[in-house]
């Protein structure tokens, strides 16, 4: 069983910069796409983040500029850096990985940022 655990949650102002960190472990065959999505109150969960094994990023226009995605696929490792930071970016922000093989996708707890005015 794959296990995802994120963190970095915070609680920051509008303009700063806050990085998130997620680890992925258990899989016995590897892990090919890695990613984040948020997930803000009342509203539906949606990708800020992809990036694939060779490095290839893509973002949504709501972040592209201010959000960089990169990994570490030694370690399984994906973080994702966010600056000049929005109130509407407050939300629980979740980390996923795509096994290989298998092709399953899992997903960690959530991690909350809260961006204030």
């Amino acid at each position: 069983q794959v296990q995802v655990v994120e963190s970095g949650g915070h609680l920051v102002p509008a303009g700063g910069s806050l990085n998130l960190s997620c680890t992925a472990s258990g899989s016995p065959y590897g892990i090919t796409l890695m990613g984040w999505h948020r997930q803000a109150p009342g509203k539906y969960r949606h990708s800020v983040a992809e990036i694939t094994p060779l490095g290839r990023t893509s973002y949504p226009d709501a972040v592209r500029g201010r959000f960089t995605v990169s990994r570490d696929n030694a370690k399984n490792t994906v973080l994702l850096q966010m600056n000049n930071l929005k109130p509407e970016d407050t939300a629980v922000y979740y980390c996923y990985v795509e096994e290989r093989n298998t092709g399953k996708h899992y997903w960690g707890q959530g991690t909350q940022v809260t961006v204030s005015e």
